[in-house]
């Protein structure tokens, strides 16, 4: 029998129970189990989580509107200004947007002007995005572009500022401000918002080398810009300095196709003959086509001296008695002949013999002209050079310090011979269809100036242009210019020398800091040296290996010449003894001193 307390609180609890309402018991049931709160809290924080989730969707939705009109706005920021900006280097930032407002558009160099037609964006809507832009930038460090130090990629310099300047605000009253008989006024900001958008630097670029045209000083202009950005170049297979010149480019010319060593290629600057589709099977779509021509009279006196050796020019004395004999020792068929007939026009993969008929030259002469221009945008003229290379830098959204050079494998005056007025006429009838071509082109050249730049801005480039190079020549170089080979000291950097040409080289001055040493290194390293260079630090095992072939063969050789020249000294020595047998004695001691000295 139970004792009185426990049935007394036995009863209570049935009691309890009996009179509670239902809705009472299920919560009770419901919540006070451990299992059931357990599972009604992660209910809870299931909902909340997925609360948070739709407005994180929500919230990247608008800024992603707002990202894609400030792309729209700001497309093409060069990609040196993308990189995040430390926090030392915002004062920099804030010096360097003040002084955009402040300067003239013509000296913004990465600034191209664009009708007004061809802007999409409304007036309301750029100064929605401008105002948009300027929020973002007071309010993150991820968006800014970076600037290294106080050089502002548009290479003007600033001082350091102690204060931040402020960002110039827009208020609505002024967005549309009256035209002002001021010129000054033009010089407020303007840019990016009615006639100028940004352009960006072209990093995928084809250079059709020509021969005698200067174009191994465009050579080392990419070169540097490539090595500088970090960029691959297509280089010729096994170490060759030439891709198979003169035969048709093929894309297995290249190192590194054929093994798929290299997912992307951006440079392609090296001498070949033009096959079209060949190169668009290596470089991108996007990538940038030019070349550069040379008056084919003075081209052809510099070819006759360089490439004296062909079989076409090693019968006559002079380039004159060549075409007084009407090219008689002329043969297109001979290897290495094409260098004296319309090289040009070889050179761009075209057939180079000249039609009789005048009409058919037309004809012909306006077919090769029609493919040159299919192919390559932009043909530079090597007598204005530096007109050249300001446009080349406009072309390619650089800058002038990008396109400063030296001249390189240039010839010393002595190996020159000015041509008289007989002569050259009949140089232009020798080389009618290289004539034609550089006629064209030479009027094509001053037209695009014309209609991109202005006599007028052209010529303050070129000026600014010679000031830097002047400027470089008393810093990197000793004598102050080219000197003959035999006066190069550093043997690296000697030219290589063919025909009867006297290439010209450089020293480079005395004392010089490592970081100017390197950039006056690379402007006076000759082609095949810098070729070698780029090849080892693109393909170092493959560079390895052809060294140490190189040197196994150079070691046989040696051996081979060796024996070869032992073999002699005795053979000699012994024919010596037996014609005059009086003299054995002291003609063994020779035989012993000759191997001696040579071993």
């Amino acid at each position: 029998m139970l004792p009185h307390q426990r049935i007394a609180g036995r009863e209570r609890r049935t009691f309890h129970w009996r009179t509670a309402s239902p809705w009472t018991t299920c919560v009770r049931v419901a919540c006070c189990s451990r299992l059931r709160f357990m599972w009604f809290a992660l209910m809870v924080l299931t909902v909340l989580c997925v609360a948070l989730q739709m407005l994180g969707v929500v919230r990247q939705a608008r800024s992603s509107k707002v990202l894609k009109l400030v792309s729209e706005q700001l497309v093409g920021m060069p990609s040196e200004m993308h990189r995040p900006v430390k926090r030392k280097d915002w004062g920099n930032v804030w010096s360097v947007s003040a002084a955009i407002v402040e300067e003239p558009l013509e000296q913004q160099p990465f600034i191209q002007r664009k009708d007004k037609s061809e802007n999409p964006h409304s007036e309301e809507g750029r100064d929605q995005v401008l105002e948009d832009t300027r929020k973002t930038l007071s309010s993150t460090t991820k968006a800014a572009p970076a600037i290294e130090g106080n050089k502002l990629w548009l290479d003007q310099d600033f001082p350091n500022q102690p204060q931040r300047p402020a960002f110039p605000k827009r208020t609505p009253e002024i967005k549309k401000p009256p035209p002002s008989d001021d010129k000054t006024d033009t010089h407020t900001v303007k840019s990016l918002v009615d006639d100028t958008v940004m352009c960006q630097p072209k990093n995928h670029i084809v250079f059709l080398k020509t021969h005698k045209t200067a174009s191994s000083t465009i050579l080392n202009i990419l070169y540097r810009y490539g090595e500088n950005h970090n960029l691959t170049f297509a280089l010729p297979l096994n170490m060759h300095s030439q891709l198979f010149y003169p035969a048709f480019f093929a894309a297995h010319f290249v190192e590194g196709v054929r093994t798929h060593s290299v997912k992307e290629f951006h440079i392609l600057c090296n001498h070949m003959r033009f096959s079209s589709q060949e190169v668009r099977k290596v470089m991108p779509k996007d990538t940038f086509y030019f070349s550069i021509l040379r008056n084919p009279v003075a081209m052809m006196e510099s070819l006759f001296v360089y490439y004296k050796a062909i079989p076409a020019f090693r019968a006559v004395k002079s380039l004159e008695e060549f075409l007084i004999q009407g090219g008689r020792s002329y043969n297109a068929s001979v290897p290495n002949n094409h260098y004296a007939r319309n090289i040009l026009t070889f050179d761009f993969g075209l057939d180079n013999t000249a039609p009789e008929n005048d009409t058919e030259l037309n004809k012909r002469s306006a077919e090769v002209i029609a493919a040159v221009e299919h192919d390559f945008p932009l043909i530079l003229i090597s007598e204005y050079f530096d007109e050249s290379l300001v446009l080349l830098k406009h072309a390619l959204c650089w800058s002038l310090d990008d396109v400063l050079s030296f001249r390189l494998n240039s010839r010393s005056e002595r190996s020159r011979r000015p041509l008289s007025a007989e002569i050259a006429e009949r140089l232009k009838e020798w080389n009618s269809l290289d004539w034609r071509l550089y006629q064209h082109f030479n009027a094509t050249f001053w037209k695009r100036i014309d209609s991109t730049l202005g006599r007028a801005k052209l010529q303050q480039e070129v000026e600014l242009l010679r000031a830097k190079r002047r400027k470089l020549e008393q810093m990197c170089l000793q004598e102050g210019g080219a000197v003959d080979p035999a006066q190069v000291q550093d043997s690296s950097l000697k030219p290589f020398q063919y025909g009867a040409a006297v290439i010209q080289g450089y020293n480079l001055r005395l004392g010089l800091n490592n970081d100017t040493r390197q950039l006056c290194h690379r402007l006076i390293t000759p082609e095949l040296q810098y070729t070698s260079a780029l090849y080892t630090k693109q393909f170092p095992q493959l560079a390895a290996a052809h060294a140490s072939a190189a040197k196994k063969i150079a070691a046989s050789r040696n051996t081979a010449v060796h024996r070869a020249v032992k073999r002699n000294i005795e053979t000699n020595v012994h024919t010596a003894m037996m014609n005059n047998t009086s003299h054995n004695n002291t003609n063994k001691v020779s035989v012993d001193e000759q191997l001696t000295r040579f071993s």
